[in-house]
């Protein structure tokens, strides 16, 4: 069972993210502000955590900051009122893994939960299985029977990204500032570039497909 750490001030709205989380199975421990949650973090295994910013002690942007310092790459969901794209900047440059703005649809939680611990889970494993197609995030290479194809960084990030989230619709630039970051200069043509040259080299797989989504983005889909 996935273990889960909220870290919230508002007692109210603490328990009942706490009570939605039992409700679909995972454990849960809590914590009112930063210091207590690194307090349980360094006694308990957490998969994931939720926080707000805006605690007392330490908030969520100085508990994020420890603990991607200190190489502690647990997912976080950052749930706030700070609501502007410079807040969420600065959450997503300390580290946070994604951002919910007050207030919550608690069933939306349940479902970003489910996605970072999906993602989690294949980073961890440093691989993803398609069939006969094995991606090796440790090499960037991409396995298939006997044929090996080594991989631009790029190229195996942007097709990595894509396959661990069949189906899912990406901007460009959600895929410019997640691959290349946000502060990148890059202009959203580079990924269609880096799309193309991804579609020529794998157009025979039959094992997946890389979709364009007509002025928004792309989305790959797995072929059975």
């Amino acid at each position: 069972m996935f273990k889960i750490l909220v870290v919230e001030d508002n007692k109210n709205l603490r328990k009942l993210m706490v009570t939605y989380l039992k409700r679909n199975n995972y454990e849960v421990l809590e914590a009112e502000d930063g210091k207590i949650a690194l307090d349980i973090i360094d006694k308990n295994h957490i998969d994931l955590i939720i926080s707000d910013i805006m605690m007392p002690n330490m908030d969520g942007y100085e508990l994020t900051k420890e603990l991607r310092q200190a190489d502690y790459l647990v997912p976080i969901l950052i749930v706030t009122a700070k609501d502007t794209i410079d807040d969420k900047r600065q959450g997503f440059l300390l580290g946070v893994d994604d951002y919910m703005v007050k207030p919550i649809d608690m069933d939306e939680m349940i479902l970003r939960v489910g996605v970072l611990l999906r993602r989690a889970n294949i980073v961890n494993q440093r691989k993803l299985k398609i069939n006969d197609v094995v991606l090796s995030y440790d090499e960037y290479t991409l396995t298939k029977g006997k044929e090996v194809f080594q991989l631009p960084q790029k190229e195996f990030q942007l097709l990595y990204k894509l396959l661990s989230y069949p189906n899912k619709i990406f901007t460009r630039q959600e895929l410019i500032d997640e691959i290349w970051g946000l502060e990148s200069d890059s202009e959203q043509r580079t990924v269609d570039v880096h799309i193309k040259r991804l579609r020529e080299k794998f157009e025979s797989f039959k094992e997946f497909e890389i979709l364009t989504i007509r002025g928004i983005g792309y989305k790959a889909i797995i072929k059975k």
